[in-house]
């Protein structure tokens, strides 16, 4: 584990190597998992107040489910997550191309809205758990991810510098900076014990 100030980081995001793939998952993440994406209680507001604007977007699915949940909802685990078509696909999803994209990006994409999405979405495979005096954050190898895993490694791209944004967007750019000079020591530190 690698320890910057308050958070607490999985050495496989500096170990894991990932670029998605969509070509070759097709967007799955938006499609596949136990609930809709994770959203922090300020982020619940915010699709509130940008939904004029998504809507447009989406297809009717998503817009039914939409206006019969709400544009968040409870899940099972009592948190609030992006409601789902039927059990599956997240209702903000559009298809392009048979890849599944997010509806709200595409807003921000076109200037519509200044929210780009969600940053459990952003952050993807990365997750990040919030506890009471610390936060960890985990990468979460998928079977979904195993074009991105191939890819990352053809590339020599590693989870944290494929996820530079949203990691900055979630802890700033000094932790970031941070996480990059760990990283560099770990690689340096492997390669001498070899």
């Amino acid at each position: 584990m690698l320890r910057i100030n308050d958070t607490i980081f999985s050495l496989d995001i500096l170990e894991k190597k990932f670029i998605c793939n969509l070509q070759q998952c097709l967007g799955n993440c938006c499609k596949y998992g136990d609930s809709g994406a994770p959203l922090t209680s300020e982020e619940v507001k915010i699709l509130g107040e940008i939904q004029s604007a998504v809507l447009p977007y989406l297809r009717e699915a998503g817009k039914s489910a939409i206006a019969e949940k709400g544009a968040s909802v409870i899940d099972f685990e009592g948190d609030n997550v992006t409601p789902l078509i039927g059990n599956e696909e997240c209702a903000y999803t559009i298809l392009k191309d048979n890849i599944f994209m997010c509806g709200i990006e595409q807003a921000w994409s076109d200037g519509k809205i200044s929210f780009r999405k969600p940053l459990s979405c952003h952050l993807f495979p990365v997750r990040i758990k919030y506890y009471s005096d610390f936060k960890a954050v985990n990468y979460e190898e998928l079977a979904i991810c195993s074009p991105a895993c191939k890819t990352g490694a053809e590339e020599g791209i590693y989870v944290y510098e494929f996820l530079k944004e949203p990691l900055i967007r979630a802890l700033g750019e000094d932790v970031y900076n941070q996480i990059c000079i760990a990283a560099e020591e770990f690689r340096r530190n492997n390669t001498l014990k070899k």
